[in-house]
């Protein structure tokens, strides 16, 4: 190796780090600030069944319908299912979310449990002409 491709590495990985640190560091005060305002939303059948709010402290929600019931658990600032007795029991390989999107479907319920924020998400942010 010269002295040319030493030097032409380190600038590769400085500025890959120059990328890197700034998200490394800044993420966990950003997501705190972001899960303060997190909320799931729980439809039953296309219409609102309930909202919860996402926080760090344990809870859980029961969901108990004409179609059967789920079970789920709030932590951590995220969203699971923990028990349901539809057949197949597909909705609880969802797993755990807790990013804006995130959703948690059981169709033999017709229940789906998506998580957004709670703030005026229905507004329009910009317009580009």
């Amino acid at each position: 190796m010269k002295r040319g491709d030493i030097l032409l590495i380190g600038l590769i990985v400085a500025v890959a780090l120059v990328f890197l640190v700034p998200r490394w560091l800044g993420n966990s005060s950003e997501n705190n600030h972001n899960n303060e305002n997190r909320v799931a939303r729980i439809t039953v059948d296309g219409k609102l069944f309930k909202t919860v709010q996402l926080t760090g402290e344990e809870q859980t929600v029961d969901i108990q319908t004409e179609y059967g019931y789920n079970i789920l658990k709030v932590h951590d600032y995220g969203i699971e299912m923990i028990d349901a007795d539809c057949p197949d029991k597909l909705c609880l390989t969802f797993g755990f979310i807790d990013r804006n999107g995130g959703t948690i479907v059981c169709l033999p319920h017709k229940l789906m449990v998506e998580v957004v924020s709670s703030g005026e998400g229905d507004d329009v942010d910009a317009l580009v002409k």
